[in-house]
């Protein structure tokens, strides 16, 4: 099991105490029980989208994991739902392998998407009685990456309907063969441009003469 993602920040949770489930009145070692719960909460009043929760574990065999979702704009209250059930963390709840790693849970685990989650309940199983005591260590809750501007522009892109690059013009001349009159035209002009005489008519030359009141001037 992989970590979160390295660009994406933990999401600041409240780990509370965990709470063992008592058998009668031992009231003196709880943790013979070999259940017990822990609650993280994200920050009061914002839900997160959950991507990756991860923790280290210290001898506990086995997980399950429930979130308390909340249905966006809807007046109807949270509801508890599992997302994981006994997840193993141990080759064997009595021999130590894997009894203090790290592990991370991916949303794509999950049996329901744990978006609107306003609680996480982590229920901690040790079986054996071979370790006093047992619990999760370094929890974080890793929140889901919202999309960038250039993945919203792309997606808003592919929705947009593809228009004919060729459309139908009725009433217009055919292009192919204007641009052939225009290629034409032009050719003509570079001919007259090449033939035209380089001579320039004089300043004061007038039908071959010249005007003697103008040579006077100058």
């Amino acid at each position: 099991m992989s970590g979160g993602a390295d660009d994406v920040k933990p999401v600041t949770c409240t780990v509370k105490p965990p709470v063992y489930l008592r058998v009668g009145d031992d009231v003196a070692d709880p943790a013979r029980s070999g259940v017990c719960a822990v609650d993280v909460s994200p920050p009061f009043g914002r839900p997160v989208n959950i991507e990756t929760l991860s923790f280290k574990n210290y001898y506990t065999a086995y997980v399950t994991l429930r979130l308390l979702r909340r249905s966006p704009g809807k007046e109807a209250p949270a509801k508890w739902c599992t997302a994981i059930r006994d997840l193993p963390l141990m080759d064997s709840p009595h021999t130590e392998g894997g009894s203090q790693d790290y592990y991370s849970i991916h949303r794509t685990q999950m049996q329901v998407e744990p978006d609107h989650v306003v609680s996480v309940r982590l229920v901690l199983k040790q079986p054996s009685s071979a370790w006093i005591t047992f619990s999760l260590e370094d929890i974080r809750i890793f929140p889901q990456a919202e999309p960038g501007p250039d993945k919203e522009a792309c997606d808003w892109l592919s929705d947009l309907t593809l228009v004919d690059p060729h459309p139908e013009l009725e009433g217009l001349p055919d292009p192919r063969a204007v641009s052939s009159s225009i290629q034409q035209m032009w050719a003509l002009t570079e001919v007259m441009q090449t033939n035209q005489t380089a001579s320039s008519i004089g300043r004061f030359d007038v039908d071959g003469c010249y005007d003697v009141e103008l040579l006077s001037l100058t």
